[in-house]
């Protein structure tokens, strides 16, 4: 893959050859955000899981103290008092068989979040195709299939990001904007990783992070170690 200028000179302040404390790396993340918006900045964090075991699977929910300075919409799928609850919350769009059948017929997916009535999952399960590869399938694991649509509406827009592996193993979240500076960046950092090293699944033999990384939209990949959020040095 071919980059432009801006890449070039940018990933000229990187080390690709070691990684660097938390801090330093979301300094480098932020110096080197070449875009002329406001980036997102994205940790990227490899693990030595096999997600093709249901015991190894890693994932689950965090409210990032500092946000992700995104206005978030959030779609509900609930009736009655828990519909109620969700729209007194702020949901951008409340509905039950009227909001599956908008999204089947109309395609309609203008939302970042999917949050789910526990009586409302028998109609949710018709969009396991549309909702499940765009990551918006509610799930009990992310808090986002609950009782309690308003608490989870009240997050959601608060910061609330959901984390789980991708096909080869790593995770990717964002932890806010490059606008945020650094010490921010950290603390919402923090915060991702002690979740994820809480997560860490019981069947698991050997290293359980391989490596890290953050990086800016268009950015280039600053690899950063995870030994403070571990009790052994992970591999550089």
């Amino acid at each position: 893959m071919k980059h432009g200028k801006k890449y070039v000179e940018a990933a000229k302040l990187v080390d690709r050859t070691i990684a660097y404390d938390p801090k330093e790396a979301l300094d480098l993340a932020v110096k080197t955000s070449t875009a002329k918006f406001d980036s997102t900045i994205e940790a990227h964090i490899r693990l030595g899981v096999d997600s093709r075991h249901a015991d190894q699977q890693v994932r689950g929910a965090v409210i990032l103290p500092n946000g992700t300075g995104k206005n978030v919409r959030v779609a509900v799928f609930a009736k009655g008092d828990a519909a109620k609850a969700a729209e007194a919350a702020g949901a951008d769009v409340v509905g039950a068989e009227d909001l599956v059948e908008r999204i089947q017929k109309e395609n309609f997916l203008d939302f970042d979040v999917a949050i789910a009535a526990p009586d409302c999952m028998g109609l949710v399960g018709r969009l396991g195709k549309v909702l499940g590869p765009r990551g918006l399938m509610p799930s009990p694991k992310a808090g986002t299939v609950t009782p309690d649509t308003a608490k989870a509406v009240e997050e959601a827009k608060a910061g609330k990001i959901e984390y789980r592996l991708d096909k080869t193993n790593i995770i990717h979240c964002p932890i806010g904007k490059a606008s945020f500076g650094a010490d921010k960046l950290v603390e919402n950092l923090d915060a991702l990783m002690e979740a994820v090293v809480k997560a860490k699944p019981a069947a698991l033999k050997g290293q359980y992070i391989k490596s890290c990384a953050v990086a800016s939209t268009m950015g280039p990949g600053v690899k950063f170690t995870a030994s403070k959020y571990l009790a052994t040095p992970v591999e550089k």
